[in-house]
């Protein structure tokens, strides 16, 4: 085959997007939601869609944040969505914000090399529409001594998807966490206060005073979302790639969607669910070996229900009321435990003896998460 031919393949296969590992983004298609697909008036510091963060201060605004069946055709049949359902002030107060971020994790940028001579460009797009008219802000940032890029996107025409994509510049200053670390966050803003906007757009500023103050982190908005009843935002489709050309939206299987959002987030939930194979340790302790889908970024922060007989020990008909503490071992698995005592019910067995945990109720959880 001729080096001619070659490249045309290479670009015909690059115009198709079929080209993988370009997305640095998580979930940017939104297929993926462990929570729940809805959260009606949603309170501040919230994930609903995984890697996705909803976050809120000073604003009397309410919405009802969920996974919609609604998306660009060709790039995702899901997306965010927001509704207002208690509109907010026409000019929020200059302290407080109203946004959703994404968190990135280190190991996900190391590769190109931010805040060194050696850095490379990047472009940045995603998909949105909103029944409201106007520009909306959004910001990149890093999380230590903050250098941020930040503009805005315009809803043109209302209730109509549209892609926005933008070449970013190198950037050479600014430390950037690597490894497990957060390395960047992207911030879209639904109303922000006096004291976060008034930021130069489209090129990289370093803040002298954090988020707040004089040149804020965000770029001056016109749309009028926040303050609008029952006003709509969708997105999709968010991309974070290496290069100074947006590529076509990646796909990837639900499947690989889902294991890299396991590395944050992983839930147990429902009825007759296999949590684990357990041993009694001593008569009053029984410790359950859980295998992970994957490795997670750190040590997962535990979460169960906690009630009346939500697990129970098969085999042996030992009921018990919550998990009392997780210890994560291995990179994979992980140790849980559960006491006799208190709010955890009472465990019988035998030191020695040997089963395995279900969930026992329709109502049993188990979470994990290593957030960033």
């Amino acid at each position: 085959m001729s080096k001619a031919r070659e490249l045309a393949e290479l670009g015909a296969a690059y115009d198709s997007g079929s080209l993988s590992n370009r997305n640095i983004i998580v979930n940017g298609g939104m297929a993926v939601s462990q929570r729940g697909t809805s959260a009606a008036s949603a309170a501040g510091d919230t994930y609903l869609i995984d890697r996705i963060r909803y976050e809120k201060s000073g604003v009397s605004t309410v919405v009802t944040m969920s996974q919609a069946d609604d998306g660009p055709t060709g790039v995702s049949n899901k997306s965010l969505k927001f509704q207002i359902t208690t509109a907010g002030a026409s000019t929020p107060g200059a302290s407080n914000f109203h946004q959703f971020i994404y968190k990135g994790e280190g190991n996900t940028i190391d590769h190109i090399g931010l805040g060194t001579s050696d850095c490379k460009p990047m472009t940045f797009s995603f998909y949105a529409k909103a029944s409201t008219t106007g520009t909306l802000p959004f910001s990149i940032h890093n999380d230590t001594g903050i250098v941020v890029y930040s503009s805005t996107y315009n809803i043109a025409s209302a209730n109509t998807w549209q892609r926005y994509t933008y070449s970013l510049p190198v950037v050479t200053t600014g430390t950037w966490l690597t490894g497990t670390s957060q390395g960047f966050a992207i911030r879209f803003g639904l109303e922000y206060g006096s004291d976060f906007t008034g930021g130069t757009p489209n090129e990289w500023r370093t803040l002298a005073s954090g988020f707040t103050g004089s040149g804020g982190f965000q770029s001056a908005y016109t749309n009028a979302l926040g303050s609008t009843l029952n006003a709509t935002l969708y997105i999709t489709g968010i991309q974070l790639e290496m290069g100074t050309e947006a590529t076509p939206f990646e796909h990837r299987s639900f499947g690989q969607e889902l294991a890299l959002c396991q590395r944050y987030y992983h839930r147990i939930e429902g009825a007759s669910k296999m949590i684990g194979h357990c041993f009694y340790f001593g008569t009053t302790e029984v410790d359950v070996e859980v295998s992970l889908p994957c490795s997670m970024r750190v040590a997962p922060t535990l979460t169960s229900s906690s009630g009346t007989n939500y697990f129970r020990i098969q085999h042996y008909s030992d009921d018990f009321n919550q998990f009392s503490g997780v210890q994560y071992y291995n990179g994979a698995a992980l140790n849980m435990w559960a006491q006799s005592g208190g709010s955890v019910g009472t465990i019988s067995g035998t030191a020695g003896d040997a089963g395995y945990v279900v969930t026992n109720s329709a109502s049993s959880i188990v979470e994990l998460s290593s957030e960033l």
